[in-house]
């Protein structure tokens, strides 16, 4: 995992790396890059807690959008609380076989023919 920020602080006593402004985060192992206003990592849970203004994005599209997310790393599982007031946005990113890969195709209308057909003459 590398970890980029304006401001980063390691308390190994705690075991917590808080890195502070502009954090971004590329998780190769698990697929993931994220960015908020602050990351904390406690190693001896083994989760990631992002703050302000925070976006995930998993490889293959699926995306979080939220003011507070926790990682649960050991379970693969996100947490995530909105500002007040507001609400998480999630983007997941559905396997459907079954789906139709093209719009439905509407049937065909018959062909308009603006020249009405000619009638025999009726003779009395």
């Amino acid at each position: 995992m590398t970890v980029r920020s304006d401001v980063q602080e390691a308390n190994q006593q705690t075991g917590v790396v808080t890195a502070t402004g502009n954090v971004q985060i590329n998780y190769p192992a698990r697929q993931l890059t994220a960015t908020s206003a602050q990351a904390q990592y406690f190693s001896r849970e083994n989760r990631i807690v992002l703050t302000g203004n925070v976006y995930v994005l998993q490889q293959g599209g699926n995306s979080i959008r939220a003011e507070t997310v926790t990682y649960l790393i050991d379970e693969g599982r996100f947490l995530a609380v909105p500002q007040p007031q507001r609400q998480v946005e999630s983007t997941y990113i559905i396997s459907d076989p079954e789906a139709p890969t093209e719009p439905p195709v509407a049937p065909a209308a018959p062909p308009f023919n603006p020249k009405p057909a000619f009638k025999t003459p009726v003779s009395e």
